[in-house]
Order: structure tokens, then sequence, then C-alpha cells
């Protein structure tokens, strides 16, 4: 991994050879770094404006064109598209052909379909009907991370005659460390493992040690679903059968992690009240979205914090409606104003963690809808404890603010609170998986919000009841 002193040395270096424009320090550096330290070192000059597009494309093509293409790919998705309008089409036709299949692919799907008609006619036959295949997979689907670079051996072949293969068509294949046994009509027969293939006797045949009934998952499946199967079973990657249940492709484990990091950062985002950072008319990609947060305007950040926060403010008046309510309470009890932030907000932390907990886990996989029952009488039980450790805490402080009475209302509060906004936060998501929408969106600030409300209701009916006063509009 590139420090930043390293950064900066090739950040320099790079603007150097922008100036003299020599393919031979270049190629050098290309050969001294990994693609994506070229790649990010190329952004940061240009964000620091000692070299403009144009310039950055000059760079890439002082190249081979393999090269350019591999650093390419590295580049944010939004500053990928601003060249590609600007690169001549056959050269931007040439980039994808010499892209990665699945990486090409994604870089296809973002373009504008005006430039994709032009660029498409330009490539090879055999490049147009891999695009054309992969395209077609819905977004989120397996079929549209996967790749159609793959090794294919043969169970009649020895395995000295495998390996040769292999040596053969490595440089061109995703991966080798995996092979694939296809029948006759191109359905999956088994793996074969170049860990295997190297221990077994040169004569071996293929098909003495190859792994029959391997690990699949389908095209339709969601992307998260090979993500979790390379995950479970280690695997280095994961073949990928259509409605024929023949081999459509394999997603590697680097797509898996890209999933797992989309995701995550998904989540994430929602989890804040924050949709995904994708400017209008892009589509965001797998491991990357359409515009980073050190690239986002302040037009899209705002776009996309304003939803929750003002939705939001209309729900918190349910808190200050509670707050009105029992006016006369509080009157005649300033002490507890004091212990309202304390116990409206262990309510609302006490059901973010749990809603953290419960999204994650639906997320992986490790919690269906059919374990809510179990799930909630387990959290019944935890936030009991916990609300019976902060109630004890919290006790103390009240029979020092107020008296015996406080400290019981502060101590029973804070008991209901912490159990139902624990509840409430492992709930949601479980409901939002239902009614069909992302468990994600169960966010901290609506979790906090709903528990603001419900906490105050709780806090002051319990003082009006334990403290004999009625409530402002009651009788």
């Amino acid at each position: 991994m590139m420090n930043q002193e390293n950064k900066l040395a090739l950040v320099k270096e790079l603007a150097a050879v922008n100036i003299s424009q020599n393919a031979e320090a270049l190629q050098r550096l290309a050969e001294q770094n990994h693609a994506a330290d070229l790649a990010e070192a190329l952004h940061e000059l240009l964000l620091s404006e000692a070299v403009d597009q144009q310039g950055l494309q000059a760079l890439l093509s002082l190249m081979p064109l393999t090269q350019s293409a591999r650093i390419f790919g590295y580049l944010p998705m939004s500053l990928q598209l601003q060249m590609a309008e600007t690169l001549d089409v056959a050269y931007v036709a040439k980039l994808l052909q010499a892209m990665s299949h699945d990486e090409r692919v994604d870089f296809y799907n973002q373009l504008p379909a005006a430039l994709q008609l032009n660029v498409l006619p330009r490539m090879a036959q055999e490049e147009q009907r891999d695009i054309q295949k992969l395209a077609a997979y819905a977004e989120g689907t397996v079929g549209a991370v996967m790749t159609s670079d793959f090794a294919v051996l043969d169970a009649e072949q020895t395995a000295a005659q495998g390996i040769a293969h292999l040596r053969k068509v490595g440089r061109d294949t995703e991966t080798i460390y995996q092979a694939y046994v296809l029948n006759e009509a191109g359905q999956l027969v088994g793996t074969v493992s170049l860990r295997d293939l190297i221990m077994a006797e040169p004569e071996d045949r293929v098909d003495q040690f190859v792994t029959t009934d391997p690990v699949f998952v389908r095209a339709e499946a969601p992307q998260e679903e090979a993500a979790r199967l390379i995950g479970k079973y280690d695997l280095m990657a994961v073949p990928v059968l259509n409605g024929g249940d023949r081999l459509a492709g394999i997603v590697t484990y680097d797509d898996a992690m890209d999933v797992v990091k989309a995701e995550g950062d998904e989540d994430f985002h929602r989890m804040g009240g924050v949709s995904d950072l994708v400017e209008p008319g892009h589509k965001g990609t797998v491991g990357q979205m359409a515009t980073s947060l050190k690239d986002a305007t302040i037009s899209l950040l705002y776009k996309k914090r304003v939803f929750w926060l003002v939705l939001l403010v209309f729900g918190n008046i349910f808190s200050g409606a509670g707050i009105a309510y029992f006016e006369e309470t509080i009157e005649a009890y300033v002490a507890l104003v004091f212990f309202l932030p304390l116990l409206v907000d262990s309510g609302g932390n006490a059901g973010s963690q749990s809603a953290t907990l419960m999204v994650r886990a639906l997320a992986t996989g490790e919690v269906v809808m059919k374990d809510w029952a179990g799930m909630l009488l387990r959290e019944l039980a935890v936030a009991g404890l916990l609300g019976a450790t902060m109630a004890l805490a919290v006790s103390t402080l009240g029979l020092w603010r107020g008296g015996m009475e406080i400290a019981l209302v502060v101590a029973l509060t804070m008991q209901l609170v912490v159990v139902v906004g624990s509840l409430i936060g492992m709930s949601l998501p479980f409901l939002l998986s239902r009614l069909k929408f992302d468990p994600a969106t169960a966010s901290a600030p609506l979790i906090t919000s709903v528990a603001d409300a419900v906490g105050v209701v709780i806090y002051f009916g319990m003082a009006t009841w334990i403290l004999d006063i009625p409530a402002a509009l009651a009788g």
C-alpha cells in the first residue's frame, strides 16, 4: 500500500513526465508501481490542477494500451465517464477491449446511450457479444458483476496437458487458480484447483481429481449471494450458472470484496439517513460510487441529506406534543426536566444499537424473517438487563436531585425506555424487510426520533401516575 510520502513523490514524478512527455520515464514508473497507485497519483495530479483532462489522456496514450486500460480502470468512475466523452471514440473502443471483462461491462453500462451505440460497432465481434451478454443482466444481480473470462479444461486431458493449457491462456483469464470442466452442452461438470493440478502425476487425467458437485450461484441471484458463498466456503471464485445450467461466468474473490464494500457503504449511509452519493444519470458501480464524498458537489450532498432531516423534523413534533400534554406535571416538578434528555437519549441509543446489529445480521443472512419471534424474546431479555443496570445507575442521581419519588420515576422510566427502544430498533428492520424495503432504512435518525417520542410519553406518563398529578388535559 502506498503511504502519503510515496504518493507525493509519485505525483511529482508524474508531473515531471507530463512536462517532458518522456514515454520511457513513464514506462519505468508503470513497471515500478501498481496500476491502482498510478491511478490515484494521476487523479491527485488532476485535482491539484497540475494537469487537465487532455494532459491526463496524453499521459495514458504514452503507455501501451494494456497498461493504459488497467490504470484507466482504477480511476474514479465519474472521471472515466468525463474522459470518455472527450476521448476519440475509436480510442474508447480500444480501451474497452483491453479492459478486463467485468470492468469493461461496468464502464460500458455507465456510458451515455449515444456513446454506447458509437463504441460497440468499433469492437471485435467476440468482445461485442461478451459485453452484450453481461450487460443484459439486471443491476444488483450476480450476472451484473461476473466475468466471462475463465479457464476451461477438458476432462480427458492429463495434468501435464492441463498445466500447459493454463500456461497458454493464463495471461488472458481472470484467474487460473480455479479451472472448470464442462460437458458438451456447456454445463458445469466440476472444478479443478491449480494446486491439485500441480500435485497430480503428469500422466493423471483431469477427471481423476476433478471436484464434482461444486458450490455455484445463479446468474439472476442477488450479488450479495456470490459474496456470501465465497466468504462461507473460502473460495477463490464461484461459478455462475444461467437458466440452462450452463456456465455463464465466475465471480472472483476480489469482485466479492467490491460487492461487500459497496453494500457496506450503502447500509452505512442509509443508517445515517443519507442516500447513495450518485449523481443523477449515473447508476453507480460495484465497489465504487459514481461520486465519492471528496468529489461530491455541495448541491449533491444537500440533496442526499435533506430528505431525512426534513422528514424527521416533523417526526419530532410528536415529542413536542407529548411535552405539551404533560405541561402541568412539568410545572409541578421542574426537576423532571433535568432527566429528560438523559432518558430519551438512552432509549434512542439502545434502539440504534439493536438496529445496527439487526440490519447487519439481515444483510449477511445470519437472520431471516422467521427468526423474528425468537430474536424478540432474546432482545427483551438483553434489554431488560441493560435497562436494569442503567436504571440503578441513574436512580442515585434522581435521589440526589429530587428525592425518593423522582428517583423511582427516573429508574422505572429508564428501564422501560431502554426495553422499548431496543425492541423498536430490533423490529423496524424486520418490518421494512417484510414491506420489501431496505432494512438499512431503519436509520439511526429514524430510530432516535421514534424512541424520543415514545420516551417522552413514557417518562411523563410514569411521573403523572407515580406522583399522582393529573395530566394537563385530563378530566
